[in-house]
C-alpha cells in the first residue's frame, strides 16, 4: 500500500493594499459585485470578478431562488458571463469575495465543488492556469496560482477521449 498527500500552495496577504495594484482592483470589483447579489434566503453574498487576457473584467454574484437549487454561485455567474461575452478569451485571474448580513465571515471562503470543476474546465479549455484570489469580509486574502491546489485529481475533457 502507498499513501500519498496533497499540498495546497498559496500566498496570503493581510490586506488589500498588500496586493499588486491589478489584483487589488480585481478584488474591489468582486467586493462591489457581492453588494448586489440576490441572496434573500441565506443572507450570504458572494461576488466574483474575472480578469480576461484581453484586459476585460466581468463580474457576477450569487443568485438564489426559492426553488432551490435553481440559483447559481457568484463564481459560475462570472465565469459563464465572461465566456459568453468574450468567447475564446482565456481567463487571467478570478477574485472571489464573500460577506453576510447574518454571520461574520472571518475566513476566505473557497469555491464549492461545482465552481471548482468549472474553473478546471476553463483551465483545460484554454490550456492556461489562472490565479484565484479569495477573501472573506474580515479575512486576509489567499492567492492560488491555479485550480490544481484547490482541486487535485481534476476531471478534465482529456479523460473523455480514448
Amino acid at each position: 500500500m502507498l499513501q500519498h498527500q496533497f499540498t495546497a500552495l498559496y500566498t496570503e496577504f493581510e490586506k488589500l493594499d498588500d496586493l499588486a495594484p491589478a489584483d487589488k482592483l480585481l478584488m474591489e470589483e468582486a467586493i462591489s459585485a457581492a453588494k448586489s447579489a440576490y441572496a434573500p434566503y441565506s443572507g450570504f453574498f458572494v461576488g466574483a470578478a474575472v480578469l480576461l487576457e484581453n484586459g476585460a473584467v466581468v463580474c457576477g454574484n450569487n443568485q438564489e431562488n426559492a426553488a432551490y437549487p435553481s440559483g447559481m454561485c457568484g463564481e459560475r455567474v462570472a465565469m459563464f458571463s465572461a465566456s459568453a461575452q468574450f468567447p475564446g478569451i482565456a481567463f487571467k485571474a478570478i477574485a472571489i469575495y464573500a460577506c453576510s448580513d447574518k454571520i461574520s465571515v472571518n475566513e476566505a471562503v473557497t469555491p464549492c465543488g461545482s465552481c471548482r470543476q468549472v474553473m478546471a474546465e476553463y483551465h483545460s479549455a484554454f490550456e492556461n492556469p489562472f490565479r484565484i484570489l479569495l477573501k472573506g469580509e474580515k479575512s486576509s486574502i489567499l492567492v492560488f496560482d491555479g485550480i490544481e491546489s484547490l482541486l487535485p485529481l481534476m476531471f478534465l475533457s482529456k479523460h473523455l477521449k480514448s
